[in-house]
């Protein structure tokens, strides 16, 4: 591969003041955002999800190699395809599959095999690990942390939606093998999440579920607390 050219930085530096602010408008953004399974059928402009993949899309990612691939649907008739044979997945996981430290932990989240986000929404994103890539000698080789780029774009695709003001899901059907077909994606690409994206709807709910604490996920070793 030929090697990158290396360009200047863009990077202004901002005052104390002015970074704690941005910090604190931020975090609390960020703070109101919930997933919620109740969206509204209303319509949402395609250049908003454009937007998101591409934010999603400057995530830092190994060897910058991209391993992502979005999909982004709003057919009535995939949609519906992919609400089938995603919900008899799902009918088998819950009744055969699942283990009960799994089911104990989504009880009380009130989940289960019904998947009407996957129709409600106006728009679903299924987003796609690229295992492999091909070389410039024809040859196949690995994409190097793969699943960590994708799951920093996938955080990134979510905080956009969330800022921009819309609502996402993300769903993990399990397994997740008959979305490649369905969607006509190749061999080596892995698909990894399925979000819809829309507004919520008028009478949408979300359990009343609290966050830890910055002690309770955070360790400092800070020798100058």
């Amino acid at each position: 591969m030929e090697p990158h050219p290396f360009i200047p930085l863009r990077w202004n530096e901002r005052s104390h003041e002015e970074m704690l602010a941005l910090a604190k408008a931020n975090y609390t953004e960020l703070a109101q955002r919930r997933t919620t399974r109740h969206f509204s059928s209303r319509d949402v402009d395609r250049r908003l999800i454009e937007l998101a993949i591409l934010s999603g899309s400057t995530a830092p990612n190994g060897a910058h190699l991209q391993p992502w691939t979005w999909v982004a649907i709003r057919s009535g008739e995939l949609q519906a395809k992919l609400r089938a044979a995603a919900e008899a997945e799902e009918r088998k996981t819950y009744s055969e599959r699942m283990p009960e430290a799994w089911s104990e932990v989504l009880a009380p989240l009130g989940t289960d095999a019904v998947k009407a986000h996957l129709t409600d929404a106006p728009w679903i994103v299924v987003l796609f690990r690229q295992k492999k890539r091909e070389r410039g000698n024809g040859n196949w080789g690995p994409t190097y942390y793969s699943v960590e780029s994708c799951g920093i774009a996938a955080g990134m695709f979510i905080q956009a939606v969330h800022h921009m003001g819309l609502v996402t899901l993300t769903h993990t059907p399990s397994p997740m093998g008959f979305l490649r077909e369905l969607l006509g994606r190749p061999a080596h690409e892995e698909a990894m999440l399925v979000m819809p994206v829309g507004y919520p709807s008028e009478e949408a709910t979300v359990p009343d579920i609290h966050r830890k604490t910055l002690d309770e996920v955070a360790v400092f070793h800070d020798e100058q607390a």
